[in-house]
């Protein structure tokens, strides 16, 4: 089964020039904690609430004032819409999160994919190896000495 089977599509995005201020305001709005950054449908990055805290209102700027470009993180996890929901399971794993930016081929933003998505459908991996990813990603990190 392929990620664009399970996928979430309608997804919210912000743009790099929006103030932080009206990329919080978003993700109260939806219920979440990050937001793909797009600049129309090419994705530049992700903003967390942790960013918008640690980077943004942490410096001391003005949330109204300071920009998501200045905050976001540019580096961050994907999936391909074709790759199979296993790939993706085991990318989450290995990475240690719980959700993916869904891109196709040129690099547009489709979706994001979650692990309540791939749990959701019961076509798209055997019960036991999604407990053993939730297993896996739940795991602390270990502190660096």
């Amino acid at each position: 089964m392929q990620v664009s089977d399970v996928m979430t599509r309608e997804v919210e995005t912000v743009p790099p020039d929006a103030s932080l201020q009206s990329a919080a305001e978003a993700m109260e709005r939806g219920g979440v904690g990050s937001l793909p950054v797009c600049q129309g449908r090419r994705l530049l990055g992700a903003i967390t609430d942790r960013d918008i805290v640690v980077r943004g209102v942490a410096t001391g700027a003005s949330p109204v004032d300071m920009l998501v470009r200045d905050c976001m993180s540019e580096d961050i996890a994907y999936v391909f819409e074709d790759e199979d929901v296993e790939a993706a399971l085991k990318r989450m794993e290995a990475l240690q999160v719980r959700r993916l930016v869904v891109l196709d081929r040129q690099k547009n933003l489709v979706g994001i994919v979650s692990l309540g998505d791939i749990a959701a459908e019961p076509r798209a991996t055997d019960a036991e190896h999604l407990g053993e990813a939730i297993a896996e990603i739940s795991q602390p990190s270990l502190p660096l000495k």
